[in-house]
């Protein structure tokens, strides 16, 4: 079942980037529907996270998507190469969001497996968000998308058990946000990566 509207919509980051641990990703990008569980994410707290880009109120034609209320996709580059996949969260202009940064794949894992060069290598572990966003089929067209939608999508674990344990620490590659980069907003299923 899809996360629904009121879910994106909590003011929460930090606990709604805990949560998505153990939910299911979906894409159906060009016909083709792929499947992973969410095992990385970070939170960036709007206007008040010096890591954000929305921090201090910056409103440009990119953090537009991130004003626009929760429960939509915010993509962007990261430096000219990779597209980052960000959920939006919080309510109409209040602009948080939270980043996958590694999944582990669940269904047409041979389809992420060729998105990503890795043809023929048995095991397959999603571990970073440029990586992330390549498996998915996940580019800068779907910015803004609507998640409640049939594009990309999020479901709730299919059991009330949270997978675990969960590591709670700093974020990744943020030295220029000073003191909030201290911030413990980063979170991740233990060892995923080794699976």
């Amino acid at each position: 079942m899809k996360l629904d509207r009121d879910f994106y919509l909590d003011e929460n980051v930090v606990e709604i980037a805990k949560y998505l641990l153990g939910c299911t990703i979906f894409t159906k990008i060009n016909e083709i529907l792929c499947s992973a569980l969410i095992a990385e994410t970070e939170a960036y707290a709007g206007i008040n996270d010096r890591a954000s880009h929305a921090w201090g109120g910056r409103f440009t034609p990119r953090t537009a998507t991130m004003y626009k209320g929760g429960g939509r996709v915010y993509v962007y580059l990261c430096y000219g190469v990779h597209n980052l996949f960000n959920v939006v969260t919080g309510p109409k202009g209040i602009p948080h969001a939270v980043l996958i940064r590694g999944a582990i794949p669940l269904s047409n894992s041979e389809t992420m497996r060729n998105r990503i060069g890795l043809i023929g290598q048995k095991k397959l572990v999603i571990n970073g968000p440029g990586k992330f966003s390549k498996a998915l089929g996940i580019a800068m067209k779907n910015n803004g998308i609507d998640l409640n939608e049939d594009e990309i999508w999020i479901e709730k674990p299919s059991t009330d058990s949270r997978p675990g344990p969960i590591i709670q620490t700093t974020r990744i590659g943020i030295d220029y946000a000073g003191e909030d980069a201290k911030l413990p907003y980063r979170f991740f299923i233990d060892d995923y990566w080794k699976k």
